[in-house]
């Protein structure tokens, strides 16, 4: 870090404010690049001071230099940037934009995107809808947003109808469309989309960005409790383990340590508790993460050790049954041998597969078992494990 940066980011004004009046006034291009190339180094509310300090500097006279910065993405000054560009907007400025928008980088787009939504200029409508499929994840997402503001129901009703897809992919780019938008009247689609993928963990993450987990239990606590299951799934491979802050688990784990233990709670609780003891014992999931971050994990941690584990192991087992939304997860934590036995004769080959696995693991398995599941599935390739385990 450069000097003139920790004078940016410091704390004295004597520092902070001539450096701030140089990199907008003199459209200081490296020292803006190597602010964003900081990004993932400062602490939110440093970066929520510069960004208030830069913003507090630009005026109707030197306002168009914020265009040499577009080259250089953040979310962190984004708005600021955005915002003010918007302010002080011409008919030129938007031409500006709209050229961009269509021939410049992927980091220039991204700006353009969020800047109609605040100038709601119709001719923005199909480079919207163009880079709204982008592989750039802050460009698609901003493409929604705008749409949204816009008012445009095309492509929102073509996510709707991708929310059906037989690919995995196409439905989480549905989904992370429609979390983009806005519109929480999507959520129960989302939902029930999401118990028939198998990215059920990619798209917990999404619509818990739509809505908030405690909003979903509110209206029906069986689609909360799985969403947070698939969220705990999830937690330190495909989701972050900072979603434990964005998402307020501790706050939704007391609550739930409030209500009257139930066999899907009890599921939620057990791999829940065992979940935060791996995310715990193994550096690879925190060593990065702030100290913020890890100090949430340990404290959730510590919340879970209180959950009386023998009464919540005695209710999983009901949850044993093909059409329970936590099936999966109570056959990772049951040693009940009957009832695994019971699934081998289940029309999902998934759940077949998971309930020979767990005997196996119990040492229980046994020629009749294999047999059991073998006339259970009709895929060749799943035959072929089957004889294999």
């Amino acid at each position: 870090m450069n000097e003139n940066l920790k004078k940016l980011t410091g704390k004295n004004p004597k520092d902070f404010e001539p450096a701030a009046y140089s990199l907008i006034n003199n459209s200081d291009t490296e020292l803006f690049a190597e602010l964003v190339q900081n990004d993932e180094f400062l602490f939110d509310f440093v970066k929520q001071n510069v960004a208030a300090r830069l913003e507090k500097v630009c005026n109707k006279s030197n306002y168009l230099n914020l265009l040499n910065f577009l080259k250089y993405y953040s979310p962190s000054y984004e708005e600021f940037i955005v915002s003010t560009l918007a302010k002080y907007a011409d008919e030129d400025l938007t031409d500006k934009m709209l050229e961009l928008f269509e021939t410049g980088t992927d980091e220039e787009k991204t700006y353009c995107a969020k800047f109609f939504s605040y100038i709601q200029d119709s001719l923005a409508l199909d480079l919207l809808k163009k880079y709204v499929r982008s592989e750039n994840s802050y460009l698609s997402a901003n493409c929604a947003a705008t749409l949204a503001v816009l008012g445009d129901r095309e492509v929102y009703n073509k996510a709707l109808e991708m929310l059906n897809s037989d690919d995995a992919f196409t439905r989480l780019d549905g989904v992370k469309f429609l979390a983009a938008y806005g519109d929480k009247a999507a959520v129960p689609e989302i939902i029930k989309s999401m118990k028939t993928s198998s990215m059920s963990e990619n798209i917990a993450g999404e619509v818990l960005y739509l809505t908030e987990i405690f909003t979903v239990f509110e209206k029906n606590e069986n689609d909360a409790l799985y969403i947070l299951n698939c969220v705990i799934n999830g937690l330190g491979e495909i989701l972050p383990p900072g979603a434990v802050l964005d998402f307020g688990l501790y706050e939704f784990f007391e609550l739930l340590l409030k209500e009257q233990l139930t066999s899907k709670i009890a599921v939620v609780l057990i791999n829940a508790q065992d979940k935060f003891n791996t995310l715990t014992e193994n550096d690879e999931y925190l060593f990065d993460e702030t100290k913020d971050v890890k100090q949430e994990v340990f404290d959730i941690k510590k919340l879970l050790a209180t959950v009386d584990i023998d009464r919540a192991k005695s209710l999983i087992d009901e949850e044993l049954t093909p059409d329970s939304d936590f099936v999966y997860t109570a056959l990772e934590f049951t040693k009940n041998i009957q009832k695994l036995r019971a699934l081998l004769n289940s029309i999902n080959p998934t759940i077949v597969m998971k309930s020979l696995e767990m005997l196996k693991q119990l040492d229980e398995i046994t020629t009749t078992d294999r047999q059991t599941a073998l006339n259970s599935v009709t895929d060749e390739n799943l035959k072929n494990i089957i004889l294999a385990i």
